[in-house]
């Protein structure tokens, strides 16, 4: 069974930044697809980065993409995501996901039926 915590949100002004954490248990860290998604209030819970096992590719929703990076350390088991230049719309929950150790193709990433294990959220706001 995987095991994810999320760390590093909080209350951030507009143009801010802030880094996720989610620190993986377990022994499949390294070869688990990770994502992030996030679900602001009365809205679907929306994808919003992906990174391969081995952290050579890297997928964003549009809404994000040049202000979010992804990151692994696989020797930490942990999982990041830098987010800068923040907006009152990236206020949400954020939360870890892990597709488990086995394979993803591409589109898979963008789906949150892909991803079989999720950590419990950290919240980001980002005040106007």
């Amino acid at each position: 069974q995987v095991q994810l915590v999320e760390s590093g949100g909080g209350l951030v002004q507009a143009g801010g930044s802030l880094r996720l954490s989610c620190a993986a248990s377990g022994r499949t860290f390294s070869s688990s697809p990770m994502g992030w998604f996030r679900q602001a209030p009365g809205k679907e819970r929306e994808f919003v980065a992906a990174i391969s096992w081995s952290g050579s590719s890297t997928y964003y929703a549009d809404s994000v993409k040049g202000r979010f990076t992804i990151s692994r350390d696989n020797a930490k088991n942990t999982v990041y995501l830098q987010m800068n230049r923040l907006k009152p719309e990236d206020t949400a929950v954020y939360y870890c996901a892990s597709h488990g150790p086995s394979y993803l193709s591409g589109t898979y990433y963008y789906t949150k039926a892909a991803y079989n294990y999720w950590g419990q959220g950290t919240q980001v706001t980002v005040s106007s």
